[in-house]
């Protein structure tokens, strides 16, 4: 189940949220700073993340899923947002030099198509950064935030869906070792406990953070898919000649 836009936007207004955004994009900053001229996109609810793109980029769009609904962004300056349908995209093939999923993958109603579709919109060698709930942490474990909605995901699972999808994983991070609750003590801990949990690896941090490289040379397979099925002409019976 995914969530609606204003319960995202409600959440990264918060505390909370304010402190989820800081540390995942800290763990996104060499991706968030890509090379001039570079275009960049965010898929799902990626705009909390994308602003630091803004200044390098040589465009930067988001792209809302339409049940989840959109919110004009950025705030300042001309509208690069829109609904669109995370499964087909309206973009030509290999436009795009980075692309950005948060909060789209775990809802997603299949999580491989969103990934070749992906893989179709990346330019030879693009890059794609994922955010993701982690399986064994807490806040996949908790629905009070957008990262305890949907399906979440362990290491092992989120490398065989990347590598089944043409995609090869080259940087992992995990993030967001604080618990998810809104307490002055807990929040005022935030970064004590993102040291201890970065620096000795433990294993319930509360989201992925991975980068990864589409593969150039897409081999030969067969795979049904859902876009092809979406159009089906349907053909309604009409009277014949005679009134029969």
């Amino acid at each position: 189940m995914s969530l609606d836009v204003v319960a995202l936007r409600a959440f990264y207004a918060s505390p909370l949220g304010e402190i989820a955004q800081r540390y995942v994009s800290r763990a996104l900053a060499g991706f968030l700073a890509p090379p001039a001229g570079a275009r960049v996109m965010g898929l799902g609810y990626a705009t909390p993340y994308l602003e630091a793109a803004r200044f390098t980029a040589e465009r930067v769009i988001a792209f809302m899923p339409a049940r989840q609904g959109v919110v004009a962004w950025p705030e300042d300056a001309r509208v690069c947002s829109s609904l669109a349908d995370s499964l087909m995209l309206p973009l030509p093939d290999a436009c795009l030099d980075r692309v950005l999923i948060a909060h789209a993958l775990e809802t997603s109603e299949d999580p491989a198509e969103l990934f070749y579709e992906t893989w179709r919109v990346l330019a030879p060698g693009g890059r794609l950064a994922v955010v993701v709930p982690n399986r064994s942490g807490l806040w996949a474990r908790m629905d009070t935030t957008p990262f305890g909605h949907g399906q979440p995901y362990s290491r092992g699972q989120l490398k065989a869906l990347m590598r089944r999808t043409l995609f090869t994983p080259e940087t992992w991070t995990e993030t967001l070792y604080v618990p998810p609750v809104p307490k002055r003590a807990t929040l005022s801990a935030a970064g004590a406990l993102e040291r201890i949990g970065t620096r000795l690896s433990l294993p319930f941090a509360g989201v992925h953070v991975v980068e990864a490289v589409k593969q150039l040379h897409r081999p030969l397979m067969v795979r049904q898919t859902r876009r092809g099925a979406r159009f089906v002409p349907v053909l309604v019976p009409s009277p014949s000649a005679n009134g029969a």
